[in-house]
Formats: C-alpha cells, structure tokens, sequence
C-alpha cells in the first residue's frame, strides 16, 4: 500500500518516475512499477519455515561431520580390522573442493528491471565428504557419496559484488557406476558416470537482496548427471588406501525472489560444479 510522500514507498516512487497525486489511495502507477516500489521497499519479513529449514540445514551438516569422522576412525583402524585391497566393500573419507559455476542461462520473469549485462556466480566451498562402493566384480563396482555444501551467488557486471543468494545448502545425492582398470600393480585408475538430484535446502535472499526487500527466495530440487575419474592406491595389504577424485556434474535449477507474496526475479542457472577430492579409502 502506498503511503504519504515522505515514506520509503513514495520516495522510490518519485525516484521512479511516479507523480503522487491527490491521497496515496488515488495514485495510478503501471503494475511493472508496483512490483519494482515493492521489491525494493517492503521491509524484511523472516517466516518460520526459514527458521525451521534452518535447523534442518545445521542438523545436516551436523551428521554429515559425524559421517565423515567415524569413516576416517574407520579408515585408520584399518591395520587392526579384516581389511583387504579385495575386498567387496570400500568406505572413503575425503576432503572435497566444491567450485560451481552460477552463471544465468536465461531470465523467466523480470518485473524488477535488470541492469543489462547482468550475470552471477557462485562462490567455492571446501568440505568433508563421505563414500560407500560396492564390487560387484574386480572391475565394476557403484559408488554414493554423503556431503553437505554451503554457497552464496552474487552479481557480477553491473551488479558486481551484489549479495543474491545466501547460504544455499546442497546435498547432491549421486549414484555412479565405475569401471576400474586393472593394472597389475597397486594403482587402480578407474572412470564412472551416473545421475544425481540437487536438493537445496535453506537458501535465503543474500544480503543484497535483504536490504533492498526481498523477503524469500527458493531454488528449485533438480536431476542432473556426473561424470568420474579417479583413482586409489593400496597404503598396505588390510585395505587401507590413498583415494583421489574428480567429478563434474551437469545441473541447472531456476531461482526465485519474492516480496511478500509476489514473485518478482525468476532467473535459470547453470550450477555445473567441479568436485575434486582427496582422502583416506578403507577396503574390506
């Protein structure tokens, strides 16, 4: 609602182009207009269900970290458990760079008036990772990972530096099917492919956003696909080993920004991050 010319809503209206005339009631401005004095004047609201995605968020990446501890506990026990390099079953525990992409592909709806040339990207994040592999055979075996990561997006361009989105968590649920090369030695090489589902969990508007309105904003849960290369090395015959990994993943999800009720930037990103990895394997 509009309100007397010396409140925030009048002052961007004025900025805009807008005349005030008569009462605040009587005021005639174009519906691309409403949208824009809304984004950038409703004030901040924090709805419950952020507070609870919240703590869902944290109690993730809480059990990720205990994860990832008991499978290096695991993995330096090895010595004294019934390990072995042939074995069917192998756990990993490794530290993971995560460096997305975030570019936009394309702009769904705009009713806010983006600057031209406007683009994003995500920034880059270290994190334990956890794994679990089954061989079915010496050569063929299906590997899911555990991990939790945490991303901002920000504006480059005409907006560089702009907070959008804040803290997005991403579980990328993978399933890969691997294909190792066996040498004759110790050194394994191996290369897998398989589909994965991003789901997001707790991504708020960046601070950027926040001061200029914004009140929610959401990605959207999508299936992609992950190409794998790596390989492990025996540290000795219990099954304990060196692993390193590299997988790229082929994502993109839509994002959205809303005052209030009313959505008003829906925007396509290609997330397409590389995920490298390196840690301690335990077969048995």
């Amino acid at each position: 609602m509009l309100q007397s010319s010396a409140d925030p809503i009048s002052l961007a209206s004025e900025a805009s182009g807008c005349r005030l005339i008569g009462t605040a009631r009587s005021v005639a401005v174009p519906i691309r207009e409403i949208a824009y004095i809304r984004f950038f004047a409703t004030p901040l609201v924090a709805p419950v269900r952020h507070r609870i995605a919240t703590k869902r968020g944290q109690n993730v990446m809480k059990n990720t970290l205990k994860l990832a501890a008991a499978a290096a506990a695991l993995a330096m026990s090895g010595a004294a458990s019934a390990g072995s390099s042939d074995g069917k079953v192998q756990v990993k525990a490794m530290a993971t760079l995560v460096a997305p992409d975030g570019k936009i592909t394309s702009i769904e709806l705009d009713s806010i008036g983006l600057p031209a040339g406007t683009q994003t990207k995500a920034d880059d994040n270290f994190i334990p990772t956890i794994a679990a592999e089954y061989f079915f055979t010496p050569n063929i075996s299906l590997e899911t990972i555990c991990c939790v990561t945490q991303h901002d997006v920000t504006g480059t361009g005409p907006l560089n530096g702009a907070g959008l989105v804040s803290n997005a968590n991403i579980i990328p649920a993978t399933l890969t099917a691997k294909y190792h090369l066996v040498t004759g030695s110790g050194f394994k090489p191996y290369i897998g492919a398989g589909p994965t589902y991003f789901i997001f969990i707790d991504e708020k508007a960046g601070a950027t956003a926040q001061a200029l309105g914004a009140t929610r904003q959401k990605m959207n849960d999508k299936v992609g696909f992950a190409l794998q290369a790596g390989f492990d090395l025996p540290l000795n015959d219990k099954g304990l080993g060196l692993s390193v990994d590299a997988k790229r993943y082929f994502v993109n999800t839509t994002a959205r920004w809303f005052a209030g009720q009313t959505e008003v930037l829906r925007t396509r990103h290609r997330i397409d991050p590389w995920v490298i990895s390196a840690g301690l394997a335990y077969r048995f």
